[in-house]
């Protein structure tokens, strides 16, 4: 899933009848474009430590125990935090399921090209790949 696919759906999930409010997920891609040579760096880093072929970021406005803060939006005046995990850790705290790795694999993008981000909002968490460059 790519980032303009939760901007559609948070679109989608509005009845006509709300009033419309601006998604934090728009923040989300101002924040993301800011950070993504730092979160490139820290994945390439995390790859050539052999700790995983998986790096994952959590991308979260609230408190997150899983993963090591590396972005922290407080001292960087930012609206999101980015936290460092990997596969692995992500199936040892459950929110991978084991029978789910391989699905996860297949469908992981180049985390040359891409960031493999864990979005999460009050209203649950979902996966997206965000591109490093622009498109």
């Amino acid at each position: 899933m790519d980032i303009k696919d939760l901007l559609n759906q948070q679109k989608e999930g509005n009845a006509s009848s709300e009033p419309k409010t601006k998604s934090p997920l728009l923040s989300l891609k101002n924040d993301l474009d800011f950070y993504k040579e730092s979160i490139q760096e820290v994945s390439s880093d995390i790859i050539e430590a052999e700790l995983t072929q998986y790096p994952i970021f959590i991308a979260h406005q609230h408190e997150v125990n899983v993963g090591e803060l590396i972005l922290d939006r407080s001292d960087l005046g930012r609206a999101w935090s980015i936290h460092a995990t990997t596969l692995e850790e992500l199936m040892e705290a459950n929110l991978i399921l084991p029978d789910k790795k391989n699905r996860f694999i297949q469908q992981f993008k180049d985390p040359k090209n891409f960031m493999c981000l864990l979005v999460m909002v009050p209203e649950g968490a979902n996966f997206v790949f965000y591109p490093y460059a622009a498109n």
